[in-house]
């Protein structure tokens, strides 16, 4: 059955252990690194264990546009073929609401000689991207964007126009990898700071750095949040994706909740993507702390959001301002959907959510239907309260392609039973 384009789904609950084996999508993060870093090289790279999803298709599709053969050879693997440059398209790079393409795409236009427009669907047209597009401005590049977000236009000569960048990343990590990414282009050694040094999600940083390194990048940071990025250009590679940790979340958060085991043929310590952190947190579940710093595994709150609903005691999420922009508000999202099962179940701040227990909410009946918002992770993250309570209905249910679309097939693979 194609879940996928089913306008509702109803999770029907499941009180035995969950018991099974799954094989996880590839990384989002990781493949959309190396993609871009693939089609920058010269030569032939090969991606294996990479994800197939919107999202790695929206960026595949936008390479080819940019002059890069990426053939898509098997589920899991591309082909990737590269002559060092990205030449300029005469349509604009329609992106979807891949956050991470966009951010990325639009600072590597400043290495195409011409005009790029990089665009997204009605969702994307709605996330900033200004940090970036001023930091462009700030170097002289000629960049202009539609109130702070896209359709973004940039106009370059195809040369990296300054050797020191100071770059605004408090609202996404996104706009530093993509200035480090594209400063390895550079014909001149690119110094880039960030301006505040004890940013959110440093680990995303720190998946950037490593990619590139990867790619045969040289890159030192000289101090908190300052890289100096010499003008290496990149060398085609095999590369090994490694499985999506915020993918992991659900099935550990399941896991946990039904007192089962499921293996998913990683160890969580090996990760080195930030969400891998909440696998600790969960492990302390139905006693998770009382208060958790998100800031740092930012895409797994949803996840450890709904867990807590069962928690025996509440549990808030501080330090998480970044998730207002993403996909969705998804702190509202949040604290709206978790009070429809129960009123008073959430409460939000502007940087905080805070999830009042309620682990007598196992067993009951309580239709409701969940608004995903379009929003993969509020659709996979409340499927978990489905496991639990009779009648959580989830409202377009297709919208996980963006990241896992064997989300529900993994699901009813283990037994789960969806109507």
């Amino acid at each position: 059955m194609n879940y996928l384009q089913r306008q509702s789904l109803q999770v029907c609950p499941h009180p035995a252990a969950l018991d099974g084996k799954i094989t996880l999508p590839g990384s989002k993060s990781i493949t959309n690194r190396a993609l871009l870093l693939a089609g920058l090289a010269s030569g032939d790279s090969l991606l294996s264990g990479a994800l197939s999803s919107d999202d790695t298709k929206y960026m595949a599709a936008a390479l080819r546009q940019l002059g890069v053969d990426v053939e898509q050879t098997s589920a899991t693997e591309f082909s990737v073929k590269g002559n060092g440059r990205l030449t300029s398209s005469d349509e604009p790079l329609f992106l979807g609401n891949a956050g991470t393409a966009t951010r990325f795409l639009t600072a590597a236009a400043l290495l195409i000689d011409g005009e790029t427009v990089v665009d997204g669907d009605e969702h994307m047209r709605e996330r900033p991207i200004s940090g970036l597009t001023n930091t462009l401005r700030d170097i002289g590049v000629s960049v202009s964007d539609t109130n702070g977000c896209p359709p973004v236009k940039v106009t370059s000569n195809g040369h990296f126009p300054a050797q020191k960048v100071l770059v605004d990343g408090s609202l996404s990590s996104q706009y530093i990898s993509a200035i480090l990414m594209a400063a390895a282009c550079n014909d001149q050694p690119v110094e880039v700071e960030v301006i505040d040094p004890n940013m959110d999600a440093r680990g995303y940083i720190d998946i950037t750095l490593a990619v590139m390194r990867a790619f045969g990048a040289q890159v030192e940071e000289t101090a908190a949040g300052k890289w100096q990025v010499s003008n290496t250009g990149y060398q085609a590679q095999t590369y090994q994706v490694e499985p999506d940790a915020s993918a992991a979340t659900y099935l550990w958060a399941a896991e946990r909740l039904t007192k089962g085991r499921i293996d998913l043929g990683v160890n969580p310590e090996t990760l080195t993507q930030p969400d891998a952190k909440a696998y600790a947190v969960m492990q302390q579940f139905p006693d998770m702390p009382a208060e958790v710093n998100g800031s740092q595994m930012q895409d797994a709150i949803p996840t450890l959001a709904v867990l807590a609903a069962f928690n025996n005691t509440p549990v808030t999420f501080t330090q998480i301002a970044n998730l207002r922009v993403k996909e969705c508000d998804r702190i509202h999202a949040l604290a709206t959907e978790l009070n429809k099962i129960k009123p008073g179940l959430a409460s939000e701040e502007h940087s905080s959510l805070t999830v009042h227990a309620s682990p007598d909410l196992v067993g009951q009946n309580l239709p409701t239907e969940i608004h995903t918002y379009a929003d993969h992770r509020i659709a996979m993250s409340f499927a978990l309260a489905g496991l639990m309570i009779d009648g959580i209905t989830i409202l377009d249910p297709g919208c996980v392609a963006k990241t896992y679309p064997a989300y529900w097939q993994d699901l009813t693979g283990l037994g789960v039973e969806l109507v």
